[in-house]
C-alpha cells in the first residue's frame, strides 16, 4: 500500500468474467465531486445482468439487491472494470456477485476495488409474470 493512497491495491479476479468497462464523466457527480451511488449502483445492475442474459434467453427484471457495498469513492475519470460470477441458478432466478474495480486515472495500470454486490434476476414472461429458466 502506498503512502498517498488508502486503498490496497489489488489484483484482478481470474474467475469472474469481464462484462462491463466504462468511465464516468463529470455529469455523473454527486455535490461532493465524487461519482454519485447511484449512477455506480445503475451500471452494477447493467453489469450483472449480462451473464444471466445467457441462461434467461428472453425478459427478465432486477428483483433484489442483496447487497450493495460502497468500498471506495469513485472519481471522474476513473476507468470502472465490472466483474461477474454466477453463484446460484434456480427455478425462475439466478443470483449474481459483481465486483467493481477502478483503475485511477493518473496511475493505470494499478486497481483498487471499489464496489461488491450481490443482485437476483427473475425471468419474466410477456406478462411481466415470473418463468422457468431453460435448463438446456
Amino acid at each position: 500500500m502506498s503512502s498517498h493512497s488508502s486503498a490496497a491495491v489489488v489484483t484482478l479476479p481470474t474467475d469472474q468474467e469481464l462484462v462491463l468497462k466504462v468511465i464516468p464523466m463529470p455529469a455523473d457527480c454527486n455535490a461532493n465531486g465524487d461519482i454519485f451511488g447511484g449512477w455506480v449502483m445503475a451500471q452494477v445492475d447493467l453489469a450483472g445482468a449480462v451473464l444471466p442474459a445467457r441462461y434467461v434467453r428472453g425478459r427478465m427484471a432486477t428483483v433484489a439487491v442483496n447487497e450493495f457495498i460502497f468500498k471506495q469513492a469513485v472519481k471522474v475519470g476513473d476507468i470502472l472494470s465490472f466483474f461477474a460470477k454466477v453463484n446460484r441458478i434456480g427455478n425462475t432466478s439466478i443470483s449474481v456477485d459483481v465486483e467493481v474495480y477502478a483503475e485511477r486515472f493518473s496511475r493505470q495500470g494499478q486497481y483498487i476495488k471499489v464496489t461488491q454486490a450481490t443482485l437476483t434476476y427473475v425471468a419474466i414472461d410477456d406478462q411481466g409474470k415470473p418463468r422457468p429458466i431453460p435448463k438446456d
